[in-house]
């Protein structure tokens, strides 16, 4: 199959083509117009027009943060950029993965690819041929504040462009430069601004937030036809769907979960006459919990989008002008906010389905279903616990993901002598909010095989309230999960559950 292409510098882009690139489903190629490279040029010349002239410009005749009284010698300013990403290299935590190092690669040569950063097209180039044949930066997760932007971690992108430090290698790592080297490439030379840069911007934030936001709209969707599921397992009252009553509270995204529920569960006379008048809330507000997180999801595009197709980084240049911009583009308030919100409406994703597994296992509010959803019968009863345990582990989940709430922005911290006085804790915001998700897709992962196995031990009581489209899910989980009639070690399955939950493909 042949992938699309993704050109940097012709449009904008979308939270869809950092995905499509962090997944290796579309490659990255440059504008080919040789107006583009002649613009990014451009911005390289200004800097090299203002250091002949003996120019003042942050980072370039300057030193660093609060450094920046320090005056450098225009002999120095070439060697300037090298200190920055070596001092920087003090990373620590777990390693970025590959689609989360793409994402990062990708993230920031769109932001490069403004025009307003100073650099040459050469430094683009060469991020391009890093994503391009997979050569990815081993980058440690822990070390940015968010602003002076991603600095620490980026120092790691700057490094593996010219030749320094690691990329990843499987579970291993190898030596930069070879790996350059094999695919006929150089170490990069950096002109006076291209460390800063690339260093000083929002790119690790950004990244880690649209991959946050993409497994939140696939997880909208799942919760929604789990949802679906779970009602008619539990013997529940699809009419609390109806759309005449969610016409008299019309939130936009209520009303779509509330929809996708009337597409997947059939509304008879008969289940309106056969079921309890109310059920528990867990079930009959699902609509206004998952809402929620729907109606915010176009928010959060708009507003991620935006810092997708920025110039992020200080001070920017202005080639029609002839200027310098010094500036705090580097601020990641937004993506903060943006990441601090998701994790919330996540989390209470993972309280909702977790509630919903509460009540599917206990004989008091299942509705005649056995205890803990056991499949076995007769003496064997005696001796199956069913999902007992999977309940537990999907409590501890959701526990773990309610405690992750805390908004990481409220948590500024004054650092670099006071200079980076107010900082936006962009980038722990958003490693919370892909922790969040993590959390909360265990626990959906949980709910697909409580739900396969309800439906299965409700449709020995009487037929299930499902359409054709409840249906189909409920074959897509038939086909990956196997009836439990006899306890099993459920770690396996629930590994599998998750790949396909990444993949989007349930």
């Amino acid at each position: 199959m042949t992938l699309p292409d993704i050109v940097f510098g012709a449009r904008d882009l979308t939270l869809d083509d950092v995905i499509a690139l962090s997944r290796r489903a579309a490659h990255a190629t440059l504008d080919p117009d040789p107006a583009f490279a002649a613009h990014i040029d451009a911005g390289a010349a200004l800097i090299d027009r203002l250091l002949a002239a003996d120019g003042v410009v942050y980072g370039v005749t300057t030193g660093y943060g609060d450094s920046c009284t320090t005056a450098v010698s225009a002999d120095l300013a070439w060697e300037l950029p090298r200190h920055l990403y070596t001092y920087h290299g003090c990373g620590l935590g777990r390693v970025f993965d590959v689609t989360e190092t793409r994402a990062i690669l990708a993230t920031r040569l769109a932001s490069l690819a403004r025009g307003q950063s100073g650099v040459s097209f050469a430094l683009l180039r060469q991020l391009q041929q890093l994503l391009a044949h997979d050569l990815l930066p081993r980058i440690p997760a822990e070390g940015s504040v968010g602003a002076s932007g991603d600095l620490t971690p980026l120092s790691y992108v700057v490094a593996v462009l010219c030749g320094e430090r690691d990329i990843l290698a499987g579970d291993s790592t190898r030596p930069a430069a070879d790996a350059l080297a094999e695919h006929g490439l150089v170490p990069h030379t950096l002109r006076p601004k291209e460390a800063l840069a690339i260093m000083n911007g929002t790119a690790v934030m950004t990244a880690l937030a649209c991959l946050a936001w993409g497994r939140a709209a696939e997880l909208s969707r799942l919760a929604t036809h789990i949802t679906a599921l779970a009602v008619a397992a539990c013997g529940g009252n699809p009419h609390h769907f109806d759309a005449t009553l969610f016409d008299a509270k019309p939130h936009p995204g209520q009303q779509r979960v509330a929809a996708q529920l009337r597409d997947l569960l059939r509304d008879t006379e008969s289940a309106r006459n056969d079921h309890r008048l109310q059920d528990r809330y867990s079930l009959r507000c699902a609509p206004h919990v998952l809402g929620v997180l729907d109606d915010a999801l176009p928010f959060l595009r708009d507003t991620l989008e935006r810092e997708l197709n920025s110039a992020n980084d200080n001070p920017l240049v202005d080639v029609a002008s002839g200027r310098v911009l010094h500036g705090g583009h580097f601020y990641g308030g937004h993506v903060a906010f943006a990441m601090d919100s998701l994790k919330t409406l996540v989390a209470n994703v993972a309280d909702l389905l977790d509630r919903q597994l509460a009540l599917l296992v206990d004989t008091r509010y299942n509705h005649g279903l056995p205890a803990n959803l056991s499949g076995a019968t007769g003496e064997r009863a005696a001796i199956n616990h069913g999902l007992k345990a999977l309940q537990i582990g999907a409590s501890a989940w959701a526990a773990e993901a309610l405690k992750l709430t805390m908004p990481a922005s409220v948590f500024s911290r004054s650092t670099e002598c006071h200079n980076q006085d107010k900082v936006s804790m962009g980038t722990i915001a958003a490693r919370d909010a892909l922790r969040v998700l993590e959390l909360t897709e265990q626990v959906a992962a949980a709910l697909l095989i409580a739900v396969r196995q309800g439906c299965a031990l409700r449709e020995r009581l009487s037929p299930l309230p499902l359409t054709a489209a409840g249906a189909a899910f409920r074959a897509r989980l038939d086909a990956v999960i196997p009836p439990i009639e006899e306890d099993m070690a459920l770690e396996p399955l629930l590994r599998v559950l998750l790949g396909l939950i990444r993949e989007g493909e349930l």
